[in-house]
């Protein structure tokens, strides 16, 4: 990160934070705002290039421009200078008091006792725990942390006046007192007035009885009981941050109505998040149940095929689904046999490759003058049929689907140049990233175990040996351990592509070139399939079963005025730069509202509406929500960026 101070820049970015983003390839200028006793940030994207792997930048006072260096991973580095040539003044801003300074002030004085038991520390800090200012709040709660909790216990359990200092002053309690605090802690707590609190203040509150448990232990049976009629009182509520908090906590208190009134959140839920969090929580339900809403329950893993993931969704799923078989009596596995034994799939259906005869052992010089001249016109199927029949997406999440144990790659050529793409999938022992190394188990016996550890604890490790089944765990006994060393062999195994003939390794780079987008530069002029060109000018596929169409194509409605374009970023990235007539509905607007139909109501149904969003990731999450409604939902994986490279009019 650097600030733009000293830079021969436009004021407004003499005064930005800029930070950099490795892995896609992106410098952020952040334009500070005066937030109480902080600060606030809009970010704006100030250079972005494929590759363009940052790893520091710096303000020279020599020539006053920004100088900026990429690489790492051995990727190729460089060194890059960015100065202004437009007609802006680029003189010294002046330092300017922006008016927070006397906020800012206390929360410093604040923070200079974070560091032990101070004198007069309780005596500062108590009277501001209520105070507006979120962070000076936290900040006088940390100070009374760090002092003796029996000097300031009483203090804070006798706040009556001022909900935020109720709240905070509790929680520090929550996190540094004794189990015999508990039952004084939660009485204190109840005098609070929930239908005065604010939501923010609601989710404060029930934070504080979260950490009461955790780190107080579980509370004697009559306390939870109360506790539960308390919390009975406000589920569900309007808000569904609100709902999964109280869910959480009526789950751990055993409570006796939870089942039912989180069986109908979970029916009602717009959103596959939300509904895997309510199944997550009821599944450590233990015996609040009737036998239909056990039914009622299970029934959910058997249609939880529609829901989208990476290529380990659907065993997290089963994993849920275990756990609450795992608590059932073997009378009550009998009466739900039939629900039991209607077994779910899940996932991202993955082409498995038939045996293939190897065409060559590919080196990096087979292929990089090809990727290095610039690929155009490569096929957008057979490329991504390539990474699924190199076992690519059973590792790597690419485009929101595959697996989780490598890393992520949908911006790989953001980072990766021709060279060090070919030498990572060719040779890809040659740099191994600390995150993914393994290592080599001598034992005792003579035997060596090479994999990575996925699990500790006091007498064993785990070890995963193939990256290509991650569930399949080597056990090892610690005192079996002779030597540890690093390996040297990379966990993704040689000669992936060996089966591969030319075009279709290069379909296969276009494909991870292009971020999972059909329509990037890599694939025009391609000569479609029939499967994808069954209409002159549409290029059509599906996603999660909704209808997807060429860039041209959207271009043509919205000028048209025969369709509509809706973004669905959030508020800072709208105002850092958007497409004319765009409509504008944030994601976590719509995943938050009690109410989607009202939220929806501004867009047409008589026409498609085509969503984006930065990278194509959170469109599907909003189509999925507002189809269901009646909307012809079209999701575009073409990210902001990539429309208005095609020519979408940016506004002004």
């Amino acid at each position: 990160i650097a600030f733009g101070t000293g830079a021969k820049f436009p004021a407004k970015y003499q005064k930005a934070l800029f930070i950099s983003d490795w892995s896609y390839g992106v410098i952020y200028a952040v334009h500070m705002s005066p937030s109480g006793s902080t600060y606030t940030g809009e970010a704006e994207r100030f250079i972005a290039a494929a590759p363009l792997p940052v790893t520091d930048m710096v303000i020279n006072p020599a020539d006053e421009a920004m100088y900026f260096m990429i690489g790492g991973r051995k990727t190729q580095s460089g060194l890059y200078r960015v100065t202004y040539k437009g007609t802006e003044s680029t003189a010294a801003v002046a330092p300017e008091k922006d008016g927070g300074e006397e906020l800012r002030k206390i929360r410093h004085e604040l923070e200079a006792l974070h560091s032990g038991e101070a004198e007069g520390a309780i005596a500062k800090a108590m009277p501001l725990l209520g105070h507006p200012d979120r962070s000076i709040r936290f900040a006088a709660r940390t100070a009374l942390e760090h002092q003796p909790v029996a000097k300031w216990q009483d203090q804070a359990l006798k706040i009556h006046t001022n909900s935020d200092a109720k709240i905070t002053a509790l929680l520090g309690l929550a996190r540094c007192g004794s189990k015999d605090l508990q039952v004084p802690l939660l009485q204190s707590l109840a005098e609070l007035n929930s239908a005065k609190l604010t939501e923010s203040q609601m989710l404060d509150a029930l934070r504080v009885l979260g950490l009461c448990f955790i780190r107080m232990g579980e509370p004697e049976p009559q306390t939870a009981r109360a506790v539960s009629a308390i919390l009975n009182q406000a589920y569900p509520a309007k808000s569904p941050r609100l709902n999964r908090e109280l869910c959480r906590l009526l789950v751990y208190l055993n409570d006796s109505e939870v089942a039912a009134k989180t069986l109908d959140l979970l029916a009602k839920a717009p959103s596959q998040e939300e509904q895997i969090h309510y199944v997550y929580c009821l599944r450590a339900l233990k015996d609040q149940w009737t036998m239909d809403q056990r039914k009622e329950f299970f029934q959910w893993f058997v249609t939880s095929v529609t829901l989208r993931g990476g290529n380990s969704f659907s065993g997290f799923i089963k994993n849920i689904r275990q756990e609450a078989i795992d608590k059932l009596t073997e009378e009550q596995k009998l009466a739900l046999k039939d629900v039991l034994e209607a077994q779910p799939t899940g996932g991202i259906p993955l082409v498995e490759a038939a045996a293939r005869p190897v065409v060559k052992e590919w080196a990096v010089d087979d292929l990089l003058a090809d990727v290095e001249a610039g690929l155009t016109g490569r096929n957008f199927d057979t490329g991504r049929k390539m990474f699924q029949v190199t076992a690519c997406f059973k590792c790597h999440r690419f485009a929101g689907d595959g697996g989780i144990v490598g890393p992520e790659l949908t911006a790989v050529a953001r980072r990766y140049n021709a060279r060090t793409m070919l030498e990572a999938i060719i040779e890809p022992s040659k740099v191994i990233s600390d995150q993914y190394q393994g290592n080599v188990f001598v034992l005792d016996s003579g035997k060596q175990v090479v994999g990575r550890v996925v699990n500790l604890n006091n007498d064993t490790i785990m070890v995963s040996e193939n990256m290509l089944e991650p569930g399949n765990l080597t056990v090892i006994n610690r005192e079996e351990i002779e030597e540890t060393l690093v390996s040297k062999t990379s966990m993704m195994p040689n000669g992936l592509i060996n089966t591969l003939n030319k075009d279709e390794i290069l379909d296969l780079i276009a494909y991870l070139q292009s971020g999972g987008d059909p329509d990037a530069p890599v694939f025009a002029g391609t000569k479609k399939t029939a499967a994808t060109s069954t209409k002159p000018e549409k290029t059509m596929f599906t996603e999660a079963g909704h209808t997807i169409d060429s860039l041209d194509v959207v271009k043509k409605s919205v000028e048209e005025k025969s369709a509509v374009i809706l973004d669905v970023r959030e508020q800072a990235e709208w105002d850092a730069g958007h497409l004319a007539d765009a409509e504008f509905i944030p994601l976590s607007k719509l995943k938050e509202a009690s109410n989607v139909a009202e939220v929806l109501a501004p867009l047409p149904k008589d026409c498609p509406i085509y969503v984006h969003c930065r990278s194509g990731g959170r469109v599907l999450m909003f189509a999925e929500i507002a189809q269901n409604k009646g909307y012809d939902i079209r999701p575009l994986k073409a990210g902001y960026d990539r429309l208005i490279e095609a020519g979408f009019k940016k506004a002004e």
